[in-house]
């Protein structure tokens, strides 16, 4: 009887406010799924407060059943209220829209994720690091830079699985772009930055998938993480790949989660049979996006292997012109990075270059010949002499 007297006014309050009628269609089916867990749905509708009700029920509207059967009311009132707190407190609050905050900002979760109760624990850890920060690109640039040290977690593909929750990757130590994804976007929400999920099943050459991060600052921008690029964003080594993303075929198309429902799932390549993680297509922007190279010109990739170990190195890399001129000074990408990202630099299509190339007392030189745009010069190891000692 207590049940019956109590939906009609939980009912009545949804109306009183903004809600459309497919809105309360869909929170009245989600305390349907809810089943035994229906009670704190109810009570984190009812108890959270009036100016955060509409965030609340717009949580409740398009939860996963997963979610729906297992929250605890204390879990969603306490994600709810510290969101809103941020959403008003941070310096870019206020440029953030209604619906971006709703959802890319009072989420729980990213994906299919291990449901952790990350935001109060993140928005003590991170508040007073990006206090100085102006906007959410600043804000971002600080925590990609930051956090993964503060953790000690490192890019792996030997992390316990794909999709890891963020304490899940904290314990390991590791996780691949997947988890480190999710972490940087906890990390981002916690201040207050919207910011999403977006990766690709596969790239369009099929040499693998990817997974990183937009964040929102007056539109969209990418960064890949754990992979800053100082104070920028729209930088990373997968910009080239992403730039040939096509986006009418499921499988090489690039997406970005939404935690409100659309007509697309996100294709997830560690469990194809998941639906409940939505998406919307963002091809487009990437393909757009792309910087076209001066005619004459093409990209060129780097990397040193040790095939005894089964692992890239870390080695001193210099490229100088024929005439030995030093054209480009990095270091090659070691294992804490996507196997896909490498030292890559863009070069006049048919002229030589020099390759010095210097690891722990060793070193290889030679000659290469830029012939071909994408490809990835491999030196090996073995190949690596002794340095003469100096006299």
């Amino acid at each position: 009887m207590c049940r019956l007297l109590a939906l009609p006014l939980l009912l009545c309050s949804l109306t009183s406010l903004a809600l459309g009628a497919d809105d309360r269609t869909r929170i009245n089916e989600a305390l349907q799924r809810a089943g035994k867990n229906r009670p704190q749905i109810e009570r984190a509708l009812k108890e959270c407060a009036e100016d955060q009700r509409e965030g609340m029920q717009f949580l409740v509207a398009y939860m996963p059943q997963r979610d729906l059967q297992t929250l605890s009311a204390r879990f969603l009132l306490d994600n709810v209220t510290l969101s809103y707190q941020t959403w008003r407190k941070s310096a870019w609050g206020q440029r953030v829209p209604r619906d971006i905050f709703f959802n890319y900002v009072l989420p729980y979760c990213s994906i299919n994720e291990h449901r952790d109760n990350w935001r109060k624990d993140f928005h003590a850890r991170f508040r007073e690091r990006v206090e100085g920060a102006q906007t959410a690109s600043q804000a971002t640039a600080i925590l990609n830079r930051t956090i993964f040290n503060e953790f000690n977690v490192r890019f792996s593909t030997k992390r316990p699985k794909a999709d890891q929750s963020p304490y899940e990757t904290i314990s390991a130590g590791m996780a691949s772009c997947t988890g480190l994804s999710v972490l940087l976007i906890d990390a981002c929400r916690a201040v207050g930055i919207p910011a999403r999920f977006v990766g690709t099943p596969r790239w369009s050459d099929n040499s693998g998938n990817h997974s990183w991060v937009e964040i929102w600052d007056q539109g969209w921008h990418f960064t890949g993480a754990a992979e800053p690029a100082g104070e920028h964003l729209d930088r990373a080594w997968f910009t080239g790949r992403a730039a040939t993303a096509k986006r009418d075929q499921r499988l090489h198309a690039i997406y970005a989660v939404s935690y409100k429902q659309t007509p697309l799932s996100f294709p997830l390549v560690w469990d194809a049979a998941i639906d409940y993680v939505y998406a919307v297509n963002v091809s487009d922007r990437y393909t757009q996006k792309s910087k076209q190279l001066p005619v004459g010109t093409i990209r060129v990739a780097f990397r040193v292997v040790d095939n005894q170990a089964n692992q890239r190195l870390a080695a001193d890399f210099t490229l100088r012109d024929i005439s030995g001129k030093p054209v480009f000074k990095g270091t090659t990408k070691d294992e804490r990075f996507d196997p896909n990202d490498h030292l890559t630099f863009p070069l006049k299509q048919g002229e030589s270059y020099d390759v010095e190339l210097n690891w722990s007392g060793h070193r290889l030189s030679k000659r290469i010949r830029a012939t071909k745009d994408g490809v990835v010069y491999t030196f090996h190891r073995r190949d690596l002499q002794p340095a003469p000692k100096t006299p």
